[in-house]
């Protein structure tokens, strides 16, 4: 009974696999709801200020920012790229990095140089073995995102464009749809565009700043860079405990069928050896 001896080994081990995936998903279903909650109650307002935001690049202030100035010639981008720290999420990470690398390649076609910020160890570790330059970065974010510990690398991305080391500033995120969806999305950042209007417009907003343009243009700036990258981390980790849990519950379901198949094959091999046993018994009582 050797080989039925390996099998009951192996059971056992897919058995333990099996609670493994099983405690997984109940944990990723647990953050997932605090995750999602999160992320909608942070939507909102990032879709609010998006909105208000793009409009100064339609208005006529008295006080352009650098980030609503188109650039002509565009010879370096950058991308901040959020993923996760942790894997064991399906498919999730491999979207965003399969966009990431389609759109280095299309500027590298052009002769158009790419910096990258990581928010996320998979991402930080996919684009150093492409070898893409790492301007900046940030790991092990953990359950609930912090806007202190974010806003640091993205910074170093901010001033390379107020300075001209970079002409643009694209957001590459997974976007939260449903518990089964998960949409890798990439937007532009800088400078500043109007895609947060479904229309074209058809007028020019005015504004009376108090106390001066200066002083509320460049506030609204931060706040609307910090708060799209907020609202990127937590779509983000919405997207990931929904992923992880899909994929461990659909781990625990082929870790069944796979024990259902070994005690199948053990039954059929223990059989095989009882009737084996009861032949020879029979074939030794008939020689004496």
């Amino acid at each position: 009974m050797a080989a039925g001896k390996e099998i009951r080994s192996k059971i056992k081990s897919v058995e333990n696999t099996r609670k493994i995936t099983r405690a997984m998903e109940m944990v990723a279903a647990a953050k997932m709801r605090k995750a999602q909650e999160r992320m909608r109650h942070a939507r909102p307002y990032a879709e609010k200020i998006g909105r208000v935001a793009a409009h100064f690049s339609q208005a006529h202030p008295e006080y352009r920012h650098p980030f609503v100035v188109s650039r002509e010639t565009i010879k370096r981008v950058g991308i901040i790229l959020v993923t996760t720290d942790k894997g064991l999420c399906g498919g999730l990470n491999t979207n965003a990095l399969r966009l990431s690398l389609s759109k280095v390649k299309a500027w590298g076609e052009q002769k158009i140089g790419v910096d990258v910020c990581a928010i996320g160890g998979k991402g930080l570790g996919f684009m150093q073995r492409l070898g893409v330059n790492i301007a900046s970065q940030v790991t092990g974010i953990g359950d609930t995102p912090h806007m202190e510990r974010l806003i640091g690398p993205v910074q170093v991305m901010l001033d390379a464009y107020k300075e001209g080391r970079i002409d643009a500033l694209h957001l590459v995120y997974s976007r939260f749809v449903s518990t089964m969806k998960q949409e890798a999305t990439l937007r532009q950042l800088l400078p500043l565009t109007n895609e947060a209007a479904s229309e074209k417009a058809t007028h020019y907003w005015d504004y009376i700043y108090e106390p001066d343009a200066h002083s509320v243009v460049d506030s609204l700036m931060v706040r609307y860079i910090e708060t799209l990258i907020y609202q990127a981390v937590a779509e983000n980790l919405a997207c990931e405990q929904s992923a992880r849990m899909v994929a461990m519950k659909s781990a625990s379901d082929n870790a069944k069928s796979v024990i259902d198949e070994l005690k199948l094959v053990y039954n059929k091999t223990r059989q095989a050896a009882i009737t084996q046993e009861i032949s020879e018994i029979v074939a030794g009582a008939s020689a004496v």
